[in-house]
C-alpha cells in the first residue's frame, strides 16, 4: 500500500523564516560595528586634536620666558629691581613654604602680566594659534621691597643665591692670593607661565633664571 506523498512546502517556509532570522541578525551586528568604528575614528581625531592644542600652548610659553627674561634683563642691576612691579608680573618677595597654587587658584594669577600678543590675520589679542599668555616672576627673597642681603624691618634678607668662587686674576684657584676675589652672588628669580589655548588647553611652564 503507497503512502501519500507528503508536501515539502511548510518545510521550505520554515527555512525560509530562519535564513531571514539570521540575516537580520548579521546586519544589526555590521551595523553596530560600524557605528563603533565611526565612534573610535572620531575619538582618535578628537584626541590628535587635543594633543595639537596641548603642544601649542606649550610652545607659546616660551614667548612668555623670553619676555620675562628681557624684563629681567633690562631691569637688573637697578634699584627698582628690590621693589615690587605687579603691572610688570614682578614681585620681589617669595612666600615661604610651598610654592603657589598655579592650577585651582586664581587670584595667584590677578597680578599677572600678560604679554600684548596680535595675530595680524585675525587682529585678536592673541598669537595667530589662539593662545594667550601671561607670566610672573618672583625674587627669591624672603623680604618684599629690600635689597638682598640688607636689613629691613630687622630681618636680614637673606636670597636665594648662587656663590661665585672663579678667580679672574693670573693667581688660578688660590684663594689665599691678595688679588683674588670673586664676583658677586647671582639672585635667583622664579619665572611661571600660563599659556591658555582653544579647546580649554592650558600649559603652565617655570624655569629658574639667574642674574648678578
Amino acid at each position: 500500500m503507497k503512502r501519500p506523498a507528503q508536501s515539502s512546502l511548510p518545510t521550505r517556509r520554515r527555512e525560509r523564516g530562519v535564513t531571514l532570522f539570521i540575516a537580520l541578525i548579521v546586519l544589526v551586528a555590521m551595523t553596530m560595528a560600524a557605528v563603533a568604528m565611526m565612534r573610535s575614528v572620531d575619538t582618535a581625531t578628537i584626541v590628535a586634536g587635543n594633543i595639537g592644542f596641548r603642544q601649542s600652548a606649550v610652545n607659546a610659553a616660551d614667548q612668555g620666558v623670553q619676555s620675562a627674561y628681557a624684563w629681567l634683563g633690562a631691569n637688573v642691576g637697578g634699584a627698582a629691581i628690590s621693589n615690587d612691579n605687579a603691572a610688570q608680573g614682578y614681585f620681589s618677595s617669595v612666600a615661604a613654604g610651598e610654592a603657589p597654587d598655579w592650577y585651582t587658584n586664581s587670584t595667584t594669577w590677578s597680578n599677572a602680566f600678560t604679554l600684548p600678543l596680535t595675530c595680524p590675520a585675525t587682529g585678536a589679542n592673541t598669537d595667530c594659534a589662539g593662545n594667550t599668555v601671561s607670566y610672573v616672576i618672583h625674587r627669591m627673597c624672603p623680604v618684599a621691597n629690600c635689597a638682598p642681603n640688607a636689613t629691613c624691618g630687622g630681618i636680614t634678607n637673606v636670597c636665594g643665591q648662587t656663590l661665585s668662587s672663579t678667580a679672574v686674576s693670573g693667581e688660578g684657584v688660590d684663594q689665599s692670593a691678595p688679588n683674588f676675589f670673586t664676583t658677586p652672588p647671582a639672585t635667583h628669580y622664579r619665572v611661571t607661565v600660563r599659556s591658555i589655548g582653544p579647546r580649554a588647553s592650558v600649559a603652565y611652564v617655570q624655569t629658574m633664571l639667574r642674574a648678578q
